[in-house]
C-alpha cells in the first residue's frame, strides 16, 4: 500500500503545483521577473544594500534588507523637517520666527550659508527650505538646537518610527567616528514618505507643504533620477558619506506614484556603482507599465484602465 501511496502523493503535488503556476496572473509573472532582477542587483553587489519600493496605489511592496539600519548622512534632515512643523503646529514657535546664526556656528560641507556675506537672520522657514534643497548643513544644526534631539527621536518613536534615530550634529567626525550615526532603515523610511503623500502626519496641509519643500531639493543630487524621465516629478532627499549612500524619494508618477527608500553601506569603490541608478530604472519600468496597461498587459489609455 505504502508503494502505491507515495507516487500518488507525488502526482497530486506536481498536479497542485502545475495549476498553481497556470493561475497566475500576468502581473503576478511581471512581479516575479521585476522582483528578481531587483533581488540579483543586490545579491551581486558588495556592499550592504537595503530596499524598500511601495506602490502608493496598491500598497504592493518590495524590501530587501527592510529593518537593517543604515547611516542616514542628509537624508536624516526628513525627521528633523517632520519635527520643525510638528513644533510649530503646537505653537512653540511661528514659521515666520527669525533665528539669528551666529558665526561660531557655521560649518563647512553642503549649504550656502557659509559663503553668505550680509545675511545673518533667516525665518525658520526659510532655514528648514535651505536644509532640504541646499541640504544646507548650518541650517541644520540650528534647526535640531531648536526642536532638540530628543524631541526629534521621541516624535519618531510616536510614528513608530523605532529604528530611527537622531543622533548628533552634521559635520561632526569625532562623534560619527565613535559610531553616533543618524541611523534609519528602508522600512522606516518608506512608512514615513508613505505618511506624507497620503496626508497622514499632523494633516494634509501640511504634508503637502513638506512635500513641496521635498520637491525643491536639487534634481541633480538625485541617483535616483537617472532612471526616471525628467517630466516626472520627484520628491526626494539623499545622503553620502564614506562608504554610504542613501536615498528616500516618492515617484509622482501619474498613473502609479510610488515611494522608494534605498541604503547602502560598506560600499566598495569602483564595485557596484551605479546600483542605485540600476534600481531606478527597473522600478520605473515595473510600475509605468501597471499605470499603462490593463491587467492583461495590454496598453492603453490609463483613463481607461481600472
Amino acid at each position: 500500500m505504502k508503494k502505491l501511496l507515495f507516487p500518488f502523493l507525488c502526482f497530486l503535488f506536481l498536479t497542485n503545483s502545475m495549476y498553481t503556476h497556470a493561475q497566475q496572473s500576468p502581473q503576478q509573472v511581471l512581479r516575479l521577473k521585476t522582483e528578481a532582477q531587483l533581488r540579483e542587483m543586490i545579491d551581486a553587489s558588495p556592499a550592504v544594500t537595503g530596499l524598500v519600493a511601495v506602490d502608493l496605489t496598491s500598497g504592493e511592496t518590495f524590501s530587501f534588507n527592510q529593518d537593517v539600519q543604515f547611516p542616514q548622512a542628509s537624508a536624516i534632515k526628513v525627521p528633523i523637517l517632520l519635527e520643525v512643523y510638528k513644533q510649530a503646529q503646537e505653537g512653540k514657535f511661528a514659521l515666520t520666527d527669525v533665528l539669528s546664526i551666529e558665526p561660531a556656528t557655521v560649518v563647512g560641507g553642503t549649504g550656502i550659508i557659509k559663503d553668505l556675506v550680509d545675511t545673518s537672520s533667516f525665518s525658520i522657514r526659510n532655514l528648514a527650505v535651505l536644509m532640504i534643497a541646499l541640504s544646507e548643513n548650518t541650517a541644520t544644526n540650528a534647526l535640531i538646537d531648536l526642536v532638540g534631539m530628543q524631541n526629534i527621536n521621541k516624535t519618531m518613536q510616536n510614528m513608530g518610527l523605532k529604528q530611527t534615530r537622531v543622533q548628533r550634529k552634521m559635520i561632526q567626525a569625532a562623534a560619527s567616528g565613535r559610531g553616533e550615526e543618524n541611523i534609519s532603515t528602508p522600512a522606516d523610511a518608506a512608512k514615513m514618505l508613505q505618511m506624507l503623500y497620503k496626508g497622514e502626519f499632523l494633516n494634509k496641509a501640511t504634508s503637502q507643504e513638506i512635500l513641496s519643500i521635498l520637491l525643491k531639493t536639487d534634481r541633480q543630487t538625485s541617483r535616483l533620477s537617472a532612471g526616471i524621465p525628467q517630466h516626472v516629478p520627484l520628491a526626494f532627499k539623499p545622503g553620502i558619506l564614506n562608504g554610504v549612500s542613501t536615498e528616500w524619494a516618492i515617484v509622482l508618477l501619474p498613473e502609479r506614484p510610488y515611494a522608494i527608500a534605498i541604503m547602502e553601506s560598506y560600499k566598495q569603490s569602483g564595485k557596484a556603482e551605479k546600483i542605485m541608478e540600476e534600481v531606478s530604472e527597473v522600478l520605473y519600468n515595473y510600475f509605468w507599465r501597471l499605470g499603462n496597461a490593463t491587467r492583461y498587459g495590454t496598453y492603453v489609455d490609463p483613463k481607461l484602465i481600472k
